[in-house]
């Protein structure tokens, strides 16, 4: 199967092909670390984290680069207002950032380059681009001559003339043309600033991230991801500087995912749907977000969505995405039943198995299985679709449960067919956890805990069922409206009746 991916540059899906034969360099904007993350400053990490993940899954070897830009306009107004000082509100937020980045299960991320401690990298980045003529200094600061650049406007298909400065403020005294861009800002007083060939002063966002990448990915790497709102200007003017610098392609592929968008209820009852942004105030922590919902169910949320199209956030959503996740939990606590032992990373799935299976009466439920997981690999392999591969697990966990209930192995546990349903599950697993999903184990709890609360909960079963047997309908009622409430769930099944949270 060959991949396939969305490349922004060229507007169409582009056969991958890596620089370098089995080696693939990938360059991510992370934040700005001037205040708490949210669930929008997920969306990015998590996406290529999957991404990482099923191209080592093919066998490649990946590095996954994602920046922190400490050096920031937006980060001096927050010292300033706050009575602080820029460092001290880098390394909080910075913290902050790699913290919700661990509880989100990120954990592929080779590197975390800093522009504060990239100051030589970026200077000599410059000089080059003053040496070719693609730069021009004036009053202390640097700038980016758009005009030597025929291409310039390409990835985002707009013209110098429509180049605007964003809400990033660049210094104008001394520029030729209103949409040359700041390479390098002369000095202000209070501001934090580091010493150049053109006095002391600080670098401009865009060439951060030109140093950075090419620093440890090469002048022409693999893939270069961000949001949707980086693609104009921050974006267009990595790459122009880039090239314009090294003469190379920068990035082969330009991959662009969507923003996440909120449900806002205004003052008169009207509900607004709008992007998700720090400066309209809309934004939901991504602490509060974990504390409330687990790492599992918001990463299946995310990745429910192709990556390319907006995320709407809304409670509907996380209530469809809990019930969605719980078809797979259920699945793999009805396994553990079955065998009685938990599901181990190293319990057989039906690659193992399948040799013995196909010879087999249960060689129709085999080939389903396998045939599920070349769907799977296709949708991967189609512009990492992961919202249809997502659906395609779907299809297996109904095609197992199907298996069950049609056998009754519950009632009867033939172990051929414990066999082929527990290869079945686990190789659903194994794709999940392409995904960084199921990553934990289904069992509900460990140690003395879960001994504690299986017990209890099965006194419970025990006295709901001797209610019903005795007819005390109102009592077996309470029992399970009562265990609803706290969010459990009892299932009457062929073999006795369970319990599951959620």
């Amino acid at each position: 199967m060959s991949l396939r991916v969305y490349n922004t540059l060229t507007k169409q899906k582009d056969l991958f092909e890596p620089v370098r034969p089995g080696k693939v360099g990938i360059y991510l904007c992370g934040v700005t670390v001037y205040k708490s993350p949210h669930i929008g400053h997920m969306v990015g990490p998590v996406i290529f984290d999957a991404i990482k993940r099923y191209l080592a899954f093919k066998g490649f070897e990946v590095i996954l680069v994602v920046n922190i830009t400490d050096v920031d306009d937006k980060i001096i107004d927050r010292a300033s207002k706050t009575g602080s000082n820029v460092q001290a509100v880098a390394e909080q937020y910075t913290e902050e950032y790699l913290e919700a980045l661990a509880g989100f299960g990120v954990d592929t991320i080779d590197k975390f380059p800093k522009a504060s401690e990239h100051m030589p990298d970026i200077i000599e980045l410059i000089e080059r681009l003053i040496e070719q003529d693609h730069a021009y200094a004036a009053e202390g600061s640097v700038y980016f001559d758009v005009t030597s650049d025929a291409d310039y406007g390409r990835l985002s298909n707009r013209k110098i003339e429509e180049q605007e400065t964003g809400t990033r403020a660049v210094e104008s005294a001394g520029k030729k043309n209103p949409a040359d861009f700041a390479l390098w800002k002369a000095v202000k007083p209070g501001e934090p600033a580091w010493e150049s060939p053109w006095g002391k002063g600080r670098p401009g966002w865009h060439i951060e991230c030109s140093a950075m990448s090419m620093k440890y990915l090469g002048p022409t790497f693999d893939m270069h991801g961000g949001g949707m709102d980086l693609m104009f200007p921050h974006h267009e003017n990595e790459l122009a500087q880039s090239e314009s610098a090294t003469g190379q392609p920068f990035a082969r592929f330009w991959m662009h995912n969507g923003l996440t968008r909120i449900k806002t209820k205004l003052a008169g009852g009207e509900v607004r749907d709008e992007k998700m942004s720090g400066s309209i105030g809309n934004v939901v922590p991504a602490r509060e977000l974990l504390e409330r919902h687990g790492a599992e169910l918001l990463r299946y949320m995310l990745l429910s969505t192709h990556y390319r199209r907006p995320i709407e956030f809304t409670d509907e959503v996380m209530v469809a995405a809990k019930k969605g996740l719980s078809v797979f939990h259920r699945l793999f606590e009805r396994i553990e039943r079955l065998n009685g032992a938990p599901m181990g990373d190293d319990s057989p799935d039906m690659d193992r198995t399948a040799a013995a299976l196909l010879e087999s009466e249960n060689s129709h439920f085999a080939r389903s299985v396998l045939g599920f997981k070349m769907k799977f690999l296709e949708m991967m392999d189609d512009d990492f679709n992961t919202a249809g591969a997502i659906g395609v697990l779907h299809e297996m966990a109904g095609e197992a449960n199907a298996f069950v209930e049609r056998h009754t192995i519950e009632v009867n546990k033939q172990p051929d067919l414990m066999q082929a349903v527990t290869a079945a599950a686990q190789s659903l697993r194994k794709l999940g956890l392409v995904l960084g999903l199921f990553r934990a184990s289904p069992t509900k709890s460990s140690g003395q805990d879960k001994g504690l609360v299986d017990g209890l909960m099965a006194l419970l079963i025990q006295l709901r069922a001797n209610a019903r047997t005795n007819k005390h309908f109102a009592i077996a009622d309470g029992v399970r409206d009562g265990l609803a409430a706290m969010g459990i769930t009892l299932e009457d099944r062929a073999d006795g009746t369970v319990w599951r949270k959620g």
